[in-house]
């Protein structure tokens, strides 16, 4: 079995480029920077950027150059493909992700959080903070799991 599978989240280095093919689909062409952070043997913080280009097809190539704009957050879930092609004389090589699926992140300038009624609260919501859920609790079970259970 074989897997060809990327997935990366990071921000547009600049807004997509939409084109069509002869055969009429449209492509859009971005470029996404991932960040990595470490700390090294002396314990220094150090980052580094990785910069991945995508290509995209179809509706999705259109929604993305309509909506997407540089700076903004994506998940781009897909397959490495690399291409060459000869180039006054020489052999080039380019590696890509052919995107299956984009999300779009938040909105730049938003924060993401719902609009308010004139109380203050979300809308929907009751201003006094009843039946409020604390959303980052996590409720654990509570027996013990025995790794010798796990069947595989």
């Amino acid at each position: 079995m074989y897997l060809n599978k990327a997935l990366i989240i990071g921000n547009l280095t600049r807004d997509p480029e939409l084109k069509s093919l002869p055969s009429g689909v449209q492509v859009a062409t971005m470029s996404v920077a991932t960040n990595r952070v470490w700390k090294d043997k002396d314990g220094n913080r150090q980052e580094d950027t990785e910069y991945h280009n995508i290509v995209v097809f179809g509706r999705q190539a259109e929604t993305s150059a309509q909506y997407l704009k540089k700076g903004a957050s994506v998940l781009v879930e897909g397959r490495l493909q690399t291409r060459s092609w000869e180039s006054e004389g020489q052999k080039k090589y380019r590696t890509e992700i052919v995107a299956d699926r984009i999300q779009f992140g938040s909105r730049m300038g938003g924060t993401g959080a719902p609009a308010a009624d004139e109380g203050g609260a979300p809308k929907g919501r009751p201003a006094n903070g009843a039946n409020k859920k604390n959303e980052d609790e996590i409720n654990y079970p509570e027996e013990d799991i025995n790794p010798e259970d796990i069947p595989f």
